[in-house]
């Protein structure tokens, strides 16, 4: 609020308030008499000025009419005036009441006041706003901007859409002195749209036509401005684009934005995700607040691709502390440095250290006490943990048992085991490993710690991720490399992935395993290619595909439930759940034999022989399958 007496336009807007008031008063007493207002009248338009000036502008500082900014006047500033004149009028007729008991004076000019009040100050905001988006040369005035340093608007503009989306950019672009943009037109498939105006700017459509609106408007670039368009509709949209032959951008879909808000700033190249075709995420956040917001939460593997963006979404529930886990120090810096960026210094605690470092998570346990925890850690790429799987034991398997040890030892209400759908009838050791975690914790028996893990799918944009390997190789000219024609596998995206993972973390009962609704699968290929139009070349002829052979441990096609798993349906409709495999009286005897086959394996890791390791694992995991490939003929 103090920052307001730092601001020049405040003043400016308080003496223009200060003298409408006036004239309000004065205007209400004329109507009052009919223009011809008794000398007796006048004295006491004299007398009330002085106080009433004074009171209405304290009320609406009170009030925060003045926070707003006066470039952007909107709706909920013309309500949040109508509520401050009307509080103002009241202040003021009580105190002549107690004063004076009201004598000699009208109620009806204190109600045509209070009216011409709102019109007069409103109409003045109004006023402003106009010459602010539209009269450079007032704009220069109020700002003190010399003439030459406010940019020629160059870039001409068509934005596909009229929506709301739409509107926030033509309106951020006009309240802009500094922006390059002009927008010419808007063009949308919605009929009843076409031969409107939006914010001034004139709608048009089909879509289909884009290149004669192109040409018709001069425009030199397009936005689409369609956040809630996926899929094959964003393919042809995307097509049309490239005909058109001028540079085109998007906007993040609903699901990137996550709170809905569209500003320039989110304004960026079309990537291969905006094809992708998955709709935003329905989440029950008041369900989801209510094991996290005022809660610690502990987040492992924080500086990953999922733990990253676990830790984004995980702050906007408020939570009272976020404990970030990461054995990498650069992963840890980095997102640490990103959250304190954004001001949530006095929540973050962060903690380098190992998942299987016993001693270093019952010191972190112990200080923090943790209410929620993901678990995010793993080694997940399959090459890599295949050639050294040694690593992959000890961080996805041993590394979980700790890590759930703990978090049952120190009372953590629930614990989320982030798993994949290489889990199922695995055929590599990274599958295999993290399977083993899914069994460890379906074998505990029910306690005050729910756990629960979450199996999906590939992320795009995740570390060790196709997308920018296949951005690369295009960059470079190609070839684009791809290990099978036939290959295929589900994406989603990893804001969509993490919010439903803390959908599924309040969902939880204890030993549930749950599936993501990951949608059609997706042929590598067809990325590949899909990715090289995106960059306006012609796959296998700018750009060459190139086929190299499955490589160890990998499958053709991923699975999320293996035969005799029985699935069930939730109240979301993305996500499923396993149940727990019931022990019965039994529990504790499961939970024994397999912390016995655990420790087997880990014993096997320390011998460093991948042989061994694999026995141990498939002692634990059955349906392992290690499988061995060769380039396709």
């Amino acid at each position: 609020m103090i920052h307001q007496f730092k601001n020049r336009n405040f003043y400016v807007i308080l003496a223009g308030d200060l003298v409408l008031f006036a004239a309000s008063l004065i205007l209400a007493y004329g109507l009052r008499f009919s223009l011809d207002i008794p000398a007796k009248d006048w004295e006491r338009i004299v007398f009330l000025l002085p106080f009433l000036l004074p009171t209405k502008a304290v009320v609406f500082f009170l009030m925060g009419v003045y926070r707003g900014m006066w470039r952007y006047t909107s709706i909920p500033d013309a309500l949040r005036l109508v509520k401050a004149s009307v509080l103002a009028t009241l202040t003021v007729m009580t105190a002549l009441t107690l004063v004076q008991q009201f004598w000699g004076y009208s109620r009806s000019v204190f109600v045509a006041d209070c009216i011409f009040t709102v019109f007069f100050c409103g109409g003045f905001r109004l006023a402003i706003r106009i010459l602010a988006t539209n009269k450079r040369a007032m704009l220069k005035f109020w700002d003190r901007e010399p003439e030459d340093s406010l940019p020629v608007r160059h870039v001409r503009l068509l934005i596909i859409g009229a929506g709301d989306a739409a509107a926030s950019i033509i309106r951020e672009i006009h309240g802009n002195p500094r922006s390059p943009y002009d927008v010419v037109a808007c063009i949308d498939d919605d009929a009843r749209k076409h031969g409107q105006t939006l914010l001034e700017v004139p709608v048009r459509g089909p879509i289909g036509k884009l290149l004669f609106f192109v040409n018709r408007f001069q425009a030199d670039e397009i936005l689409i401005a369609m956040p809630s368009v996926v899929g094959e509709e964003m393919r042809r949209i995307i097509g049309i684009c490239k005909a058109a032959g001028i540079p085109f951008k998007t906007l993040p879909s609903l699901g990137g934005l996550v709170d809905g808000k569209v500003t320039v700033n989110d304004v960026r190249e079309v990537k291969y995700e905006d094809i992708l075709g998955r709709p935003p995420v329905q989440m029950d956040y008041a369900g989801i607040g209510n094991y996290l917001a005022g809660k610690t939460v502990a987040v492992t593997g924080a500086g990953g691709s999922i733990g990253s963006e676990l830790c984004r979404q995980i702050l906007r529930f408020k939570p009272a502390a976020l404990v970030l886990i990461e054995a990498n120090e650069f992963n840890l810096y980095r997102i640490e440095r990103e959250l304190l960026a954004d001001r949530h210094g006095d929540v973050l605690r962060a903690v380098m250290g190992r998942v299987q470092d016993r001693a270093l998570m019952a010191h972190v346990f112990d200080k923090y006490r943790p209410h929620a925890v993901f678990h995010a850690a793993a080694c997940k790429h399959v090459p890599m943990v295949e050639t050294n799987p040694w690593e992959g034991i000890f961080n996805n398997t041993v590394g979980s048992q700790t890590l759930m040890d703990v978090a049952e030892e120190y009372g953590v209400e629930r614990f989320v085991l982030v798993s994949t759908d290489k889990a199922v009838r695995p055929t590599n050791v990274m599958g295999a490993s993290k399977r083993a975690a899914e069994i460890a914790l379906q074998a505990r028996a029910p306690g005050k710690t729910r756990f629960m893990a979450v199996r999906f799918g590939n992320v795009l944009g995740s570390s060790g991720s196709v997308i920018p390997l296949f951005r690369k190789q295009i960059q470079a000219g190609g070839p684009v490399t791809v290990t099978h024609p036939e290959m295929t596998r589900y994406f989603m995206m990893i804001p969509e992935a993490c919010q439903l993972i803390l959908q599924a973390g309040a969902m939880g009962e204890g030993g549930e395993i749950f599936i993501l609704e990951m949608g059609t699968p997706v042929k590598i290929a067809d990325m590949a290619r899909d990715m090289i139009r995106l960059s306006g070349k012609v796959p296998d002829q700018d750009v060459q595909i190139v086929y190299t052979g499955l490589r160890p441990g990998e499958k053709l096609y991923e699975e999320f439930i293996t035969q005799g798993e029985g699935i069930v349906a939730t109240a979301h409709d993305k996500i499923m759940v396993l149940k727990r495999n019931g022990h019965g009286a039994d529990a504790a005897g499961a939970d024994r034999n397999v912390r016995a086959q655990i420790d087997r394996l880990a014993a096997a890791a320390a011998t460093f022989e991948p042989e061994r390791i694999k026995a141990a694992l498939k002692d634990i995991v059955p349906e392992y399958a290690p499988a061995n490939h060769s380039a396709p003929a």
